[in-house]
């Protein structure tokens, strides 16, 4: 541990971990080990779930039988779908995703004995299924969450659309899983490790972080970003309409990154998909908006796009609503969580930091009939 001063505890140690490398230079962005280019190419998102919470990329079998365990745990408890149904239709799904998370460890809580990585497979498995569930209920449609679609983004987007996925979006949706899979000691996993080091059970870890991503300035970039596209009809208009922001010192989300100063390494890969999918929809609009967007972030601000700003165009053209962007970041992120729950108890110590003191000196008290 290190206690250099500096504000948000920026380029502070704070642990050490053997899970993933974030803008470390000659290294770039890896899970375990493995570049995220590579498993974003070549891996499904259910191979690097396998590698963060089991800590080994799959054999075939291995990959058939993790598969076929996480397509029987999709299916919710009686209780837990009578809780979604009991959520607002206009509450805001990150509230769904955390309330179904803490509900369900009252149902399935954890013990002493538990693998705790059976934990994590479930709610890797049911998140998706809990999203869908409580959207669909009150659209009044019917749901049954045990699809026998082979991937979780498969699983996901039939439940949102009511019918199997064009298999160009299943697999836009399935690297963009990979992508937001895991980053190191951000906030919401920081969050998940601190509750962990008190020795708090699982659900709370996980609960934790889900209210952490809640905050705009950590999750919720992709929908803000999809705000701010959505507002202009071609790029000549974005980049009209982005001067006036710029010039009024308005905020746009989707630029820089806490930890990278070049760029996000895993901004092209998901910018080359939603170029794949406006291709194969015909939009003229989104990508070259977006596209403009960069430019003159880049010209203006020499800022480069993060994960999120071009996830936003990419979700859209797969149909999912923009207020469930920062869930299936949830969706995805499970992964990582678990993976440092895992980590944080295997040689738990707990998290105190301290604090600089910048308050008054010592002073006198004075009673209050002399006040």
């Amino acid at each position: 541990m290190t206690t250099k001063k500096t504000g948000g505890l920026a380029g502070v140690v704070a642990g050490k971990s053997a899970i993933c490398t974030v803008g470390v230079e000659g290294k770039g962005l890896n899970y375990r080990g493995y570049s995220i280019h590579d498993l974003a190419e070549h891996a499904s998102f259910e191979e690097v779930a396998h590698l963060l919470i089991h800590g080994n990329l799959p054999t075939s079998t291995e990959l058939a039988d993790y598969k076929n365990k996480l397509r029987n745990l999709r299916q919710l408890p009686d209780e837990l779908q009578a809780v979604l149904q009991l959520i607002p239709a206009n509450a805001h799904p990150m509230d769904v995703m955390r309330t179904a998370c803490s509900m369900l460890g009252t149902l399935e809580p954890e013990r002493a004995t538990d693998d705790q990585s059976q934990i994590a497979d479930r709610l890797l498995a049911c998140f998706p299924s809990i999203l869908t569930y409580w959207y669909q209920f009150h659209r009044g449609n019917a749901i049954n969450t045990a699809t026998d679609d082979e991937t979780i983004a498969g699983h996901f987007l039939h439940l949102l659309h009511g019918k199997k996925a064009d298999p160009l979006i299943e697999r836009a949706v399935d690297v963009s899983l990979i992508l937001y899979a895991e980053h190191e000691f951000n906030a919401s996993t920081f969050a998940a490790r601190v509750t962990a080091a008190t020795l708090s059970d699982f659900y709370s870890a996980i609960t934790s972080a889900i209210g952490t991503l809640r905050g705009p300035l950590h999750g919720g970039a992709n929908e803000k970003a999809m705000e701010l596209i959505e507002k202009f009809s071609s790029p000549d208009a974005a980049e009209k309409g982005l001067r006036e922001m710029l010039a009024n010192k308005d905020l746009i989300m989707g630029f820089g990154h806490r930890v990278y100063t070049v760029s996000d390494p895993r901004s092209d890969v998901i910018k080359s998909w939603a170029q794949k999918l406006a291709t194969a929809k015909n939009d003229t609009i989104l990508v070259p908006v977006s596209e403009r967007i960069e430019k003159i972030m880049w010209d203006e601000k020499h800022l480069f796009p993060n994960l999120d700003f071009y996830s936003a165009s990419a979700y859209h053209l797969c149909g999912i609503p923009t207020l469930m962007y920062t869930p299936v970041f949830v969706m995805a992120r499970i992964t990582g969580w678990a993976a440092h729950v895992i980590e944080q108890r295997s040689n738990n110590k707990l998290i105190r930091p301290i604090s600089e003191y910048i308050g008054p000196q010592p002073r006198e008290f004075i009673a209050i009939d002399k006040r």
